[in-house]
């Protein structure tokens, strides 16, 4: 665990891990997206241009959306850090103190990728289709930001199942580093590492989009199957987190991001049934061999 990477020369000014592997996200999830974009583009100036246009503007629709769901999650708690907001507004834009939803990223990106791939005259469901592709690339990396802070760990694992090797568990230093997010509490504890598991769901999910994307039978298909599954992996997941500043409802027993999942993932299965039997045209790409 290394939260503090390392201090810029002559300043105290600290170069955090977190944000180098929000980065190094963002930089491999928009190489993937432009490429596949361009390999499936019909008009290439066009298309291209587009899509090097959407991951900026992903970007701030998901700083956007990532910290008004926490802000709103931590108000409709009354927690303390709520309170906070409602005394001084101001401090919702301090993203240097952490706090961050991942589906408020998600439903932000999205709301920004759509208006910008409407701007650029692209097909916004395909669009779609190949951005959720470079978008999960990208959460594989900010995972394991996650694990280097010590955010978004799991539970204390039962002393019958310490055996299990990394990455199912790991084992938290007994003196911590600073700036370490993993708590006094988990101090010399084994938890499981469900930041690794994040991260390989998201590569796996990201693979499957990939396979998909070359079968799909209408565009939009691989966008309900990529929320689904992760709506369905990211509760199972949420089951074995022990960080409770994520949000916990109904006496502790759901998460903020289960709630969520189970939402998305009911209206992604109605539309998957609903189009079931939907068959559209592909268009052919313009650099498809003739």
């Amino acid at each position: 665990m290394h939260p503090t990477l390392f201090e810029i020369p002559g300043t105290h000014w600290p170069i955090r891990s977190f944000g180098v592997m929000v980065v190094i996200g963002f930089l491999l999830g928009a190489r993937v997206l432009t490429r596949i974009g361009a390999r499936y583009a019909v008009d290439p100036e066009q298309e291209e241009a587009g899509f090097a246009a959407i991951p900026v503007w992903a970007l701030i629709g998901v700083l956007v959306g990532a910290r008004m769901m926490y802000v709103v999650v931590e108000v409709l708690q009354g927690s303390v850090v709520g309170q906070e907001y409602l005394e001084n507004p101001f401090k919702v834009f301090a993203y240097w103190e952490g706090g961050l939803v991942m589906y408020g990223g998600l439903l932000g990106g999205v709301a920004s990728g759509v208006w910008c791939a409407k701007r650029h005259g692209l097909r916004v469901l395909h669009a779609l289709d190949i951005a959720f592709i470079g978008a999960f690339v990208g959460l594989a990396a900010g995972r394991l930001g996650c694990l280097l802070v010590g955010d978004d760990y799991g539970r204390i694992v039962p002393e019958s199942l310490r055996h299990l090797p990394f990455p199912i568990t790991i084992r938290v230093p007994e003196i911590l580093p600073e700036r370490s997010l993993f708590g006094a509490d988990n101090a010399g504890q084994v938890l499981y590492a469900t930041q690794i598991w994040m991260s390989a769901n998201a590569i796996l999910l990201a693979l499957f989009g990939h396979w998909l994307l070359k079968r799909r039978r209408y565009a939009g298909q691989v966008t309900l199957w990529s929320l689904l599954l992760y709506a369905i992996t990211r509760s199972t997941i949420e089951m074995f987190r022990g960080d409770r500043i994520r949000g916990l409802w109904f006496g502790d027993r759901i998460s903020t991001s289960q709630v969520i999942s189970i939402a998305i993932g009911l209206l992604c299965l109605f539309l998957l049934l609903r189009c079931r039997g939907r068959r559209e045209p592909t268009p052919v790409p313009a650099n498809s061999p003739t």
